[in-house]
């Protein structure tokens, strides 16, 4: 995952490995994160996002490999590293027991704000949170989606180039997460580096490029069209018939099917020989006396090539 103009790299790591004792959490992973993009990181629960963004953020040392953050070393120089990133973590890092006012003024101390420039940063933070006017509120009282914003205003604050976002959406609703990255994406278009973990394929659908992470290994990378388009394996249809649910598990099972999941009210097929699935659906839902059903080849959708990638990797690796 090489870049031909290495001046507009701004994070790389390099055959980046952490151990604790004799597991494994990251295994010698390589890539590089370009000025100014949306880089997501996805990976299920446990394939070593948070591990990685950790090392970068000069929080754990690797065991061995290498890397640098903003021209940083991350074994070397991670004061340096801290100095100059932005950092919001899965709790959102904040001290519930303080006020919203308290909370921005703890973190212009931490981040050694001039005085001068105190007053304003104090209150674009209160204006990226939407809290203008709600500063004496104990920040326990807030909901999630005012902590989310208040926890990103206060990574912001000393206005850093680079920020790492750790599943930031975790918990929140879905209006909540559509105008986050409505914030991300400005962040994004003003020339701030954005690297974010995430378990949710459709906020990914808004990274420029995706790694996909899983048992530590990077199982594949690309932008989300060349996921869809160059990463699946094989053809992808979406069934559409009444009753969807009751028909799942035996779709399942017939010949040439590799997967079949519920997509919203419909089924997605993940077929490995077309030739066989196909006429097999249809012979299974006319014996089944479905109805009226339709079967088109569809472009995959992130969350497609995301099980898709995971099924290969442990039939790959379903030995060792």
């Amino acid at each position: 995952m090489k870049s031909d103009n290495q001046d507009n790299i701004v994070v790389s790591v390099q055959n980046l490995e952490k151990r604790f004792g004799n597991f494994i959490a990251v295994n010698r992973i390589n890539f590089e994160v370009k000025k100014g993009e949306i880089f997501g990181f996805l990976g299920p629960n446990g394939a070593g996002k948070s591990t990685t963004i950790r090392m970068l953020c000069g929080i754990i040392p690797p065991t061995s490999g290498s890397g640098q953050v903003g021209g940083y070393d991350i074994i070397k120089e991670q004061h340096k590293i801290k100095e100059n990133i932005g950092y919001m973590s899965q709790k959102f890092s904040l001290y519930n027991d303080l006020t919203v006012a308290e909370n921005i003024n703890f973190y212009s101390g931490i981040y050694k704000i001039p005085r001068v420039e105190k007053k304003e940063r104090f209150e674009a933070t209160l204006r990226t949170a939407g809290l203008e006017g709600m500063g004496s509120q104990l920040t326990v009282t807030l909901a999630g989606g005012w902590k989310q914003r208040l926890a990103l205003g206060c990574a912001l604050l000393h206005k850093p180039g680079i920020i790492f976002l750790d599943e930031p959406t975790s918990g929140v609703d879905p209006l909540t997460r559509q105008n986050f990255w409505d914030i991300i994406k400005k962040l994004s278009a003003n020339g701030v580096t954005v690297f974010v973990t995430t378990h949710y394929m459709d906020e990914a659908e808004n990274c420029n490029r995706i790694v996909l992470i899983y048992h530590g290994t990077i199982i594949s990378h690309g932008t989300p069209q060349e996921m869809k388009t160059t990463c699946m394996k094989n053809e992808v249809f979406e069934i559409t018939l009444a009753n969807s649910q009751d028909r799942l598990e035996g779709m399942s099972k017939v010949e040439g099917v590799k997967e079949a999941a519920l997509f919203g009210a419909t089924i997605h097929i993940v077929a490995y020989d077309s030739g066989k699935a196909i006429p097999g659906i249809k012979k299974f839902l006319e014996k089944e006396k479905a109805g009226e059903f339709t079967i088109n080849k569809i472009l995959p959708s992130l969350e497609d090539v995301f099980v898709s990638q995971i099924e290969d990797y442990d039939q790959e690796h379903k030995a060792e």
